[in-house]
């Protein structure tokens, strides 16, 4: 991973948010949030919430006495959840880093994390420090995406991406969020990590949109797919964005789209070395 497919600022986050989140983020955070609140913890902790989709879905579920952390490495992001988040006495905005958490040990029933560890620089570490924060017994639950071939639009926009710029193709899907699929690597690093009990779950859903543009413009603008572009030539987003669009649209049609999208969800136990 680069150091700059970190870097989640300027109209990314609500591009973000506009666009990613209900292309294919609002299933799984449904997911998630329905499995973090079924554990029934008292002291939540959420690591690289981005734009707040699974803090939305899971703040009505948890019990009126409990304690939510909602974190992310990216201030902007963070700052964009929060203003889309109702008031809520049990929430507290903090900027973190996974790797390096600024929390006591043993704090937390809970630890979980939408797709956000694709983008740990040391995977292994940042699980250390999960389960530096868990109680005795307490879960690490989190999703990440499956190999881009398992993500049609992912792999649409990434073809027709290395159809314009075939010198240097923008890889960033490939490279990160859909860099980190392999569940017998994700199952080792766990348990280097010190986790046990892992159960890995793999699902499938659908992304849908009103129009083949909406991918288009949901990866090329609201990802950091859009400063690969602007890097490669500038002034030339839009005309990106709307060959993208014909490449979704010769493929899936022009009105309504979908296309399947597809998640390995890992829970594992943090139990005394």
């Amino acid at each position: 991973m680069l150091e700059a497919d970190k870097l989640f600022a300027g109209s990314i986050p609500e591009n973000y948010d506009r666009h990613m989140v209900p292309l294919i983020f609002e299933p799984y955070a449904a997911d998630i949030a329905q499995r973090a609140a079924s554990l029934r913890p008292g002291t939540v902790l959420e690591i690289a919430a981005g734009t707040g989709v699974v803090t939305r879905a899971l703040t009505p579920k948890l019990s009126s006495g409990a304690s939510y952390v909602v974190t992310d490495l990216n201030q902007p992001m963070l700052d964009y959840a929060a203003s889309r988040q109702s008031p809520d006495g049990r929430i507290t905005w903090r900027q973190a880093d996974a790797q390096s958490l600024p929390f006591e040990n043993a704090s937390f029933d809970l630890v979980f994390c939408q797709f956000g560890a694709m983008f740990f620089p040391d995977r292994i570490a940042a699980y250390r420090e999960a389960k530096r924060v868990l109680k005795p017994g307490g879960y690490f639950l989190f999703n990440v995406w499956d190999r881009i071939e398992e993500n049609i639009f992912a792999d649409d926009v990434t073809n027709a991406l290395a159809r314009i710029f075939p010198e240097d193709p923008p890889r960033f899907l490939t490279r990160t969020p859909h860099g980190y699929h392999d569940v017998d690597r994700i199952r080792g690093d766990l348990e280097n990590a010190g986790f046990s009990e892992i159960v890995i779950e793999t699902r499938a859903e659908q992304s849908r949109a009103s129009s083949p543009r909406l991918p288009a413009v949901a990866y090329c603008q609201g990802t950091l797919l859009r400063n690969e572009i602007e890097a490669r030539e500038a002034g030339k987003l839009q005309a990106a964005t709307d060959y993208v669009a014909a490449a979704i649209e010769a493929r899936h049609g022009s009105g309504e789209v979908a296309a399947k999208i597809q998640a390995h969800i890992m829970l594992a136990t943090a139990y005394p070395a």
